[in-house]
Order: C-alpha cells, then structure tokens, then sequence
C-alpha cells in the first residue's frame, strides 16, 4: 500500500471514530464518569521514551498513571483522548491491571531549499502509529512489582531524506517506512526493594529508560530532546548519533536506585537485531555480537521563587561487539567503545506549583548533549547537541511550547566527507489543540548535509493524536 492509500485510510478512520465519538454522546452534554487517561504526551509528563531503532515512540502511546475518574467521556474536544477511554471501557480493563493505548503520528515535510532536490516530490507525507499494552501482575495475578509490557508499530514512507535531503542524521526520526505492523517490544519488568532494584527482560529497546525523580533515564535519555512525536524531529535532537543502539532485540536492563536521586544502570543487547524478527534466531544461532551500555546519573532540584528546578545530569559509556572495517586500511576492529554525557535542567518557572510537576511547569528548561568515539572506524567521531524549551511562551497557551535546537556532528577525517562536519538546527512550536490533538509546525536548516558541503532548508507540519 503506499503512503496516499494509508493516508486516506487514516483519515477516513479518525473522520469515521470523530463522528461515533460525538454521535454516541448527542444525548447528554453533561460530563459522566471518566475512564483513565491512556495517552500521555510526552511534555505533559517525563515518562519512560522507546524510541524506535534508538529513537522515541513508547510516549506516544504510554498510559497515564492517573486514576480513571481524571478524564469524562463528555465532549469530544473536551477528552484528553479522542475515544474518551475507549468509550468508558478503559476504566474497567484498568481495575484488572491493563491499559492500552494507541498513538498516530502524521507528518509531512518539505524540503525548501538546497539539498538533493527541491522539485514537485520533494515534499512527503509520512506517519507512524502505535499500539501498547501494559498488564500490572499485581493487580491480575498479585505478583507484586510485576509488569508486562508491549508495543506494536507500523507506519508508511521512510521520509524525504534519501530523495531530497541527503542528511547524515536525517530530518524525520519518526519515518519508519511501509511496514504494516510488527510487534516491536514485549518484554517483563520486576521491582524489588520498594522500587529500588529494577529489571527489564526480553524484546527491548535499550532508549526505553526507567524513570529516577520523574527524570527519563537509562539510557541517553532527555527531558527536552527524546521524542521525535513530539518534541524536535531531527534524528540529532532525538539521540545521540554516536551510539550505535541496535534495532529492538532480544536483551536485558538492570536498573539501581541506591539513594533518592541517584541511579546506576547497565543493559545488554543482541547487537544483530532485527526488529521484524523475534530475535531468538540472531541471539542464539548467528555470531556472539552484543551491545551494551552502561549510564549513572543524578537529578538534582534547585530551589528558586516558584518551587524546584528540576534536572537530571547523565554520563554513560558503550561496548559494541560487531566487528568494524577501518577506514584507513580496512583492517577489522572486534570491539568499539564510546563515551556520551546527557543533561537537561528546568532554569524557570512562571508559577508555582507540586514539585511532581516541576519539569511540566511553565518556564523555561535546557538540555545539552555530547558522544565521542573512535574515528577510525565510526563516520561521527565527536558530537555536541543544545537547546532551550519554553513551556507556555504565550499569553493563555499554557501547554503549547516553543523549543529550539542545534546539533552537530564531527565527521571522520579518515572517511573520506567533503565537509568536516554535519550541522543541524531545529525549531519548533507544539500547539495543544485539544487534550488528544497536538499539532506542530517546524523549521530545520541542515549544513553540509550528508558532509558533502551542500545546505538544506526543511519545513513540515506534524499532527499527533491520541487514541
């Protein structure tokens, strides 16, 4: 099917659940008891992000941890999801322990100028969507700190960088090309210790953190910059580039939290993976190849005239087992390793408010990171990514947020780049339509894209609507 076809069928489909939403409620205005909340955007809460291939896409469809009497089935504007809790039934499933969601994610971009091509098919319409399920074997079968946790992803075209762009780091992180469907994640996690001592095995994706004061950690996690549903869309502002993640595998993630505020982690996974498989085949019959990575970090609260400043400090390093050809003589390197530092940190807030909110509050926040590895066999050598978020920028748009970005990357010298470097910058303003409905403009401009010394000037749009 290509990407006209899936988009006339998305479209129809939200048109069709739009008017059985309003139709199914016509008869009373008034506001009934609510079913929980299934979709949480990503700046609503700092939530766990599972990236798809290294990059974010759990948040798009993350339930919410609020009660189910937080949200009625009233209006359809007025639903923080468009199905209102699957029409009251979320609330049920909840009381046995299971929430679902389902995410849609729809963009199209526009390359402006500059890059490989700027005629007539430059622009692309591309999406994602997603479907979670998370089961707490406490409340089904009382296995305390038990949870069970799944996603599905599908989605159509891969973007317009191979066509028109050309980036290294590429302008759409969400572009997952045409696959139908393919179960992506499904793996157990337990807590022990009241929470202290937590594990993550089975199909995973190692950018799918845990959570330390409400910070995203474990691993190369951001605040600001970790999710290309919501927040910047260049892959550089997404993750760090110098990590070689591996495609959702089979792995595993142990994750300690000895003191408030401070974390050690550590996760392994098969470096082979391929996300349409279940990884049993590349684990246990191909070649001994892992990949793991290795993060501690804090999450400091800085105290100012309207409540704590919220931050999170992270430093990791990387071991990758897939054999690497250099790029001077060719020669294999068996075992490469990396180094990367991650921050972000509320600097302002307009309001007080509960310190649980504090990096949902109005204000401005801030976010930097930085990787470097060997350049002898890696084309990024060195890379630094900053930025500002504000939350609130206008007067009476509380949860839109405006947010700049910029990124570069250090390309190899040995690799043979006409450039020494890829630069990006991003900006974009995230308008809150309605509690199902965020809608995005954006701007990038790409330096040197693909390091071959020619610039690009992407503009898009992005909806994202919560199920």
């Amino acid at each position: 099917m290509n990407e006209r076809r899936y988009g006339m069928a998305l479209t129809g489909a939200v048109c069709a659940l739009m008017a059985v939403a309003a139709a199914g409620r016509a008869e009373s205005s008034a506001p009934r008891g609510g079913a929980t909340r299934w979709l949480e955007f990503a700046q609503d809460a700092p939530v766990h992000h599972e990236p798809r291939a290294g990059h974010s896409a759990e948040a798009a469809t993350r339930p919410s941890t609020r009660p189910a009497e937080a949200e009625a089935i009233g209006s359809v504007w007025d639903r923080e999801t468009l199905t209102g809790g699957w029409f009251g039934l979320a609330r049920t499933l909840e009381d046995y322990g299971i929430t679902l969601g389902v995410g849609l994610t729809q963009i199209y971009q526009i390359n402006a100028r500059g890059g490989l091509a700027t005629h007539r098919r430059a622009g692309r319409y591309a999406g994602s969507y997603d479907l979670e399920l998370n089961v707490d074997m406490e409340k089904l079968v009382g296995l305390k700190g038990g949870q069970v946790y799944a996603l599905a992803e599908g989605g159509w075209s891969d973007g317009i960088d191979d066509s028109s762009v050309g980036s290294f780091f590429g302008a759409n992180a969400d572009a997952f090309g045409d696959y139908a469907i393919a179960l992506t994640q499904l793996y157990y996690e337990q807590a022990l210790l009241n929470d202290r001592v937590r594990f993550r095995i089975g199909k995973i994706d190692l950018t799918g953190g845990f959570e330390c004061r409400g910070c995203v950690a474990s691993f190369d996690g951001n605040a600001f910059a970790n999710d290309e549903t919501f927040q910047f869309l260049n892959g550089a502002l997404v993750n760090n580039p110098t990590i070689p993640f591996p495609d959702y595998g089979l792995g595993a993630v142990l994750y300690v939290e000895p003191v408030d505020g401070f974390y050690l982690s550590a996760g392994g996974a098969d470096a082979q993976a391929d996300f349409r498989e279940t990884g049993f085949n590349t684990t246990f019959h191909r070649e001994d190849q892992f990949f793991s990575i290795y993060e501690a970090g804090v999450t400091p609260r800085l105290p100012s005239a309207n409540g704590w400043l919220q931050g999170a400090y992270r430093v990791g390093f990387w071991l990758d087992g897939v054999p690497k050809a250099r790029f001077k003589d060719g020669r294999t390197k068996t075992d490469d390793a990396g180094f990367y530092l991650s921050f972000d940190q509320m600097l302002y807030r307009e309001k007080e408010g509960p310190d649980v909110e504090a990096l949902n509050a109005q204000g401005l926040g801030a976010f930097a990171r930085y990787g470097l590895t060997d350049g002898d066999v890696n084309d990024v050598r060195t890379f630094w990514s900053a930025g500002l978020q504000y939350r609130g920028p206008l007067p009476g748009r509380d949860e839109d947020i405006l947010a700049f970005g910029a990124a570069q990357g250090c390309l190899s010298k040995e690799a043979a780049f006409r450039a020494s470097h890829e630069t990006a910058m991003e900006v974009y303003y995230s308008i809150r339509v309605t509690g199902w409905l965020r809608i995005s403009p954006s701007a990038q401009y790409v330096f040197n894209a693909g390091g071959d010394g020619s610039d690009a000037v992407v503009v898009g749009m992005r909806a994202q609507m919560a199920f």
